[in-house]
């Protein structure tokens, strides 16, 4: 077992580091903007630091030591995490994440127009994300290598964002492979492969260290994506924090909704067509589209595809030569999958 806990303990301090600094910076523009340091460090609290993780392994798994360049490097990723979390909750209007009041939610405290005043803070933890990338205080030579990476990092979540809101519909008729491709691109190149991806190429990986990263982080994040739709309508909203009914409310384009649609008979679609994509959806019709997904057969489809996906990420490992510690961590996080989202 690695040790996770003191990794995130080192990530945490860089971002209280950057609350800190952007604190006194934003407050001595204005006294006004301190709804907006309050919860730019709100928005850098708790989660478990998997993206930074996966850079810092991506380094490790090179063959470079650790040092507190790399950790203030996979700091970033969880910036970029924090900018993409702010802007799909207000794209999906979530008010919850992880239990805590979501950023739009909680600006509403501060005036009438807190989708916009949130829509400023994702920007701008965006933008510290480079910052914080590129004063990490590795080498020039090692960060320029990047520069490709970090646009690609950037294109590919907002496809998938963009992609996600262009396919989401009242009428439930998902694709699979369109579900899937949505969440290669939202979650499993910016979660796991790119990250991966800017570590190894930080620390001057081969190509076929990189081409191992993507046999590895594609299925995986997928697995990830997978399991995060599952618990977005069959979790519990104690334990994960958000709700299991806006997914179904919103007629989110999710495999498990795709794999029910395919599934159901007659006058199954028509009970989907009724009650997918209301906004007005109750906690009794979506138990009933629940038992629905779990009658039709597509709730245990989707833990068939998690683990398949899980078994492929990991058997990419053994491609190519990499130090065992960073093997053996890699492993390590891939079992999260199978437990829980992200």
């Amino acid at each position: 077992m690695h040790d996770h806990t003191g990794f995130k303990e080192r990530v945490d301090a860089v971002l209280v580091r950057l609350a800190d600094e952007e604190e006194r910076e934003l407050l001595g523009l204005h006294v006004e903007l301190s709804p907006l340091s309050e919860q730019l460090r709100r928005s850098l609290a708790g989660g478990k630091r998997i993206r930074a993780a996966y850079l810092y392994w991506g380094w490790r798994a090179a063959g470079q030591p650790d040092c507190e360049g790399v950790i203030r490097a996979a700091a970033a990723m969880e910036l970029v995490h924090a900018a993409a979390c702010t802007h799909d909750d207000i794209i999906d209007d979530s008010r919850m994440r992880h239990g805590r009041l979501t950023a739009h939610a909680a600006f509403a405290a501060a005036g009438p127009r807190s989708t916009s005043l949130a829509m400023i803070l994702g920007d701008l933890l965006m933008g510290y994300a480079g910052h914080v990338f590129s004063s990490c205080g590795l080498p020039g030579a090692y960060l320029a290598r990047t520069v490709p990476l970090w646009a690609a990092l950037l294109r590919e979540t907002m496809a998938g964002e963009f992609l996600e809101v262009l396919r989401t519909r009242p009428e439930p008729v998902p694709q699979v492979a369109e579900s899937l491709e949505v969440a290669r691109f939202k979650t499993a190149k910016y979660t796991v492969e790119r990250p991966l991806h800017l570590g190894a190429t930080l620390g001057g990986g081969s190509r076929a260290l990189l081409d191992a990263f993507s046999a590895y982080g594609l299925p995986l994040g997928e697995a990830f994506q997978l399991r995060d739709d599952l618990l977005g309508t069959f979790g519990d909203p104690a334990r994960t924090g958000k709700s299991n009914v806006d997914d179904l409310r919103d007629g989110k384009p999710t495999a498990l909704l795709a794999l029910t649609v395919a599934a159901a008979g007659g006058d199954d679609r028509g009970l989907l067509a009724q009650l997918v994509g209301r906004p007005d959806l109750g906690p009794e019709e979506a138990a009933a589209v629940r038992r629905l997904m779990e009658r039709c057969g597509a709730r245990q489809q989707v833990e068939d595809m998690i683990r398949e996906r899980i078994t492929r990420a990991t058997g990419a490992l053994d491609a190519v030569p990499m130090p065992a510690e960073a093997r053996s961590a890699l492993r390590e996080l891939a079992g999260t999958a199978a437990e829980r989202s992200l």
